[in-house]
């Protein structure tokens, strides 16, 4: 969680601005790279290598966008798996744009991760209380039965 340190463990320390800041800034990303985007489209088009190019080229990137998209969406439920992620590296690094719009339409819902991080936080704290509460002092100094 990377823009929120611990601020979603509470909502606290203006963890509302910190959504508002994001969801604007991964906006703001996903337009300036659509302008990019556009530029190396016309760039395709000043070369002229035909239609036929032109269009495989934009499929690819609606194809890859989709693809990285919906691969950042799962990631903000559930750990992704480290070799299927190594393995669409440059899947993902070619739909950037997906990549931007779903840390947006995640961070209008929570922080990006917060539910993922939520439920390994509580987990942890169980996991912890349980451990803790076992112990009802110090082992050395109980009375043995004869």
């Amino acid at each position: 969680m990377r823009f929120f340190g611990t601020t979603w463990v509470d909502h606290d320390n203006r963890y509302t601005a910190r959504r508002i800041g994001v969801s604007a800034g991964s906006l703001l990303a996903a337009a300036v790279s659509c302008l990019v985007l556009r530029f190396a489209y016309e760039g395709i088009e000043i070369a002229g290598p035909g239609s036929f190019v032109t269009v495989l080229v934009v499929v690819m990137f609606a194809i890859c966008s989709a693809l990285a998209f919906r691969h950042t969406w799962e990631g903000f439920t559930k750990r992704p798996d480290p070799h299927r992620h190594a393995s669409l590296r440059g899947l993902l690094t070619i739909g950037f744009v997906g990549s931007l719009l779903a840390y947006f339409f995640r961070s209008l819902i929570e922080a990006p991760g917060e539910k993922l991080h939520r439920e390994e936080y509580d987990k942890a704290r169980k996991q912890h209380e349980s451990r803790t509460t076992r112990r009802t002092g110090n082992p050395s100094k109980k009375r043995r039965r004869d």
